[in-house]
C-alpha cells in the first residue's frame, strides 16, 4: 500500500513536470524556428512524443515508487530526484524556448546519465523494477542523437 502512495504521489510529480515543461516550450515543436530546423531523418511524427512521455513517465514513477520505499537513503534518492526532475523540465525552455541547442545537448546529456546512474547504481535493492528505467533511457539516447543532430546540422 506505501509503495501504492509512493507511486501515485510520483505520477502527480512527473506529469506535473511534463506539464511545466510543456508550458515553458512555449509552443516549440510548432514554432517557426523548429521547423524550419535541419532535423534529423529520424526524426518520429509528434504524436510519437506523446506516447513515449507517457509511458515513461508511468513506468518511472513505479519505479520510484519503490525505489522510495525500499531505500534507506531518502534524503540522497531525493536529492537526485530533484535534480533529474530539474533537467527533464528545464531542457524544454533551454531547446524550444531559448534556443540554445548545445545548452539543451549539454543538460539532455547530464539527464541521460542520471537516468543510467539510477539504472547502474541505484537499483540493487529493487530488482527487475529497474527495468522499468529502460523506455526512459532509451528515449533520451534517441532525444539526444536528435538535439546533437540539430546542432551539428544547423
Amino acid at each position: 500500500m506505501k509503495q501504492f502512495k509512493f507511486t501515485i504521489l510520483f505520477l502527480i510529480i512527473n506529469f506535473g513536470g511534463l506539464a511545466i515543461g510543456s508550458w515553458l516550450m512555449n509552443n516549440g515543436p510548432q514554432s517557426d524556428w523548429y521547423t524550419n530546423l535541419n532535423q534529423a531523418p529520424w526524426t518520429p511524427p509528434g504524436w510519437v512524443f506523446g506516447v513515449a512521455w507517457t509511458t515513461i513517465m508511468i513506468c518511472f514513477s513505479i519505479y520510484l515508487g519503490k525505489q522510495f520505499l525500499d531505500s534507506s537513503h531518502i534524503k540522497k534518492l531525493s536529492f537526485i530526484f530533484i535534480i533529474e526532475f530539474i533537467f527533464n523540465v528545464s531542457w524544454n525552455f533551454i531547446f524550444f524556448n531559448q534556443h540554445q541547442v548545445l545548452i539543451g545537448l549539454i543538460t539532455i546529456i547530464l539527464l541521460t546519465s542520471l537516468i543510467f546512474h539510477y539504472f547502474f547504481n541505484l537499483s540493487k535493492k529493487v530488482g527487475n523494477y529497474k527495468y522499468l528505467l529502460l523506455p526512459y533511457m532509451i528515449w533520451l539516447c534517441i532525444a539526444t542523437s536528435l538535439n546533437l543532430y540539430i546542432l551539428v546540422h544547423n
